[in-house]
């Protein structure tokens, strides 16, 4: 588990990679023989619910003919309509040891073969140890919802936080909303006539519980609004 600092601005790949899981409502599984299966789950639970993730010594297979490879395929998108909504891809490899079934009432085992996450960053590999060692976010169940309620609601404040931008954007910039919220911080996307870029405010310290959130995001606006700005969306 990675402890909190105030240096850390940003979430580890295996912590994208476990808040991706843990949240995603739909995801794609292919598997050897069989179409690509969409699941979908429209109740508030993750995709991931009805699919539980066991180190190899530990899934109980009885011999290699018995092991059904498979793959789940995850997309991550901004709850905000921004350009370019793809926040990141996650795919997970692994072993069954019966053919995938959608509709099956119980949990299916999958052996863990790796994680790969492609962001902006590029790509990374993540382990089972590295997501079992990491501790959950406890803003991403929730990111959607405080996102939309920021835009919708108090969406005069977004620009704002461009006071706080490093280095202070370019002239230009024709809109700017949300992009992604985790325990870290806030994310915008600075929207151009003809390209886009991120900027990161990170909180003065990560959020440890949900409720931690909303103070942390006013504490932004406070310092926001103390700041000198020269940027045309702010006048």
């Amino acid at each position: 588990m990675r402890p909190f600092t105030s240096r850390v601005t940003q979430p580890t790949p295996a912590e994208r990679v476990l808040a991706i899981l843990t949240s995603a409502h739909s995801m794609t599984v292919v598997s050897d023989g069989l179409d690509p299966v969409e699941v979908h789950r429209l109740d508030g639970t993750s995709a991931m619910g009805h699919i539980h993730l066991h180190e190899p010594a530990e899934a109980g297979h009885t011999g290699p003919g018995a092991r059904i490879p498979v793959r789940l395929e995850f997309t991550d998108i901004a709850p905000i309509p921004v350009r370019d909504r793809t926040r990141a891809r996650v795919t997970v490899t692994g072993l069954l040891s019966a053919p995938y079934r959608g509709d099956a009432s119980e949990s299916t085992c999958m052996e863990f073969g790796q994680a790969v996450l492609e962001d902006h960053r590029g790509r990374s590999f993540v382990t089972l140890d590295a997501l079992q060692e990491t501790e959950p976010d406890p803003v991403s169940g929730s990111e959607a919802a405080m996102l939309t309620h920021l835009v919708d609601d108090h969406g005069e404040l977004v620009p704002l936080l461009l006071r706080l931008a490093q280095p202070q954007p370019a002239k230009g910039v024709t809109r700017a909303l949300p992009l992604a919220l985790d325990r870290y911080g806030v994310t915008l996307r600075l929207e151009y006539p003809g390209s886009h870029r991120d900027v990161r405010l990170p909180f003065a310290k990560p959020v440890a519980r949900i409720d931690q959130a909303g103070p942390q995001i006013h504490a932004l606006l406070t310092a926001a609004r103390r700041a000198s700005h020269t940027n045309r969306l702010l006048t």
